[in-house]
C-alpha cells in the first residue's frame, strides 16, 4: 500500500515540482496546505497536495478572487 504522506518538505516541493521559495509562498497564501503533525514527525498530506494543485488555475484561466463576488453585490 502507497504511503499516505510525504515525511519532508523537501518531498512535498518536488511532489508538486516547485522551488523551494515559491512552496513556501503557497503555503503561506492558502494554495497549498500546510504539513501535519504526528508525534514530533512533520508530514504533508498527499491528498491535500493533490486538491491543492487541481484547485490551481489552468494556464490563461483567472484565479477566482472571492472579494470580487462579495463587491458585485
Amino acid at each position: 500500500m502507497p504511503a499516505r504522506f510525504i515525511s519532508e518538505s523537501a518531498g512535498a516541493r518536488a511532489y508538486v515540482g516547485v522551488s523551494p521559495s515559491l512552496f513556501d509562498q503557497m503555503v503561506a497564501d492558502g494554495r497549498m496546505p500546510g504539513p501535519k503533525r504526528i508525534n514530533s514527525r512533520v508530514v504533508y498530506d498527499i491528498k491535500r497536495l493533490d486538491a491543492a494543485f487541481e484547485a490551481l488555475p489552468d494556464d490563461g484561466e483567472q484565479e477566482r478572487n472571492p472579494w470580487d463576488e462579495t463587491l458585485a453585490a
